[in-house]
């Protein structure tokens, strides 16, 4: 069975099986990237600046574990998947409060 069959599309696009560091780092950025992007969108609040520091280490920390299991299950795609959902969302939320209808 070949390795390169079961990676996931970020962890092919970025060949964690070629250049394995490089490929990882990549991967973790864009996992902690998409992470940030999807709690900004659906369930950040308004907080003090430390408490957003300790969130957001948190965060970056746990996309840690992220990334090991981005390597053959699709998380990066997932958090691509719920973004466009947020970013949709978010679109016809301002849509229907500029009507005046919320």
């Amino acid at each position: 069975m070949d390795v390169t069959e079961r990676l996931s599309f970020f962890a092919s696009l970025y060949r964690v099986d070629q250049n394995a560091e490089l490929g990882m780092w990549l991967l973790y950025l864009t996992i902690v990237g998409l992470s940030i992007l999807v709690y900004k969108l659906g369930f950040a609040k308004k907080l003090p600046l430390g408490k957003s520091i300790v969130i957001y280490l948190f965060l970056i920390v746990g996309c840690t574990v992220l990334t090991f299991l981005g390597i053959f299950l699709p998380v990066a795609e997932g958090l691509v998947v719920a973004a466009l959902i947020l970013i949709i969302y978010k679109i016809r939320l301002n849509n229907e409060k500029k009507k005046g209808n919320v």
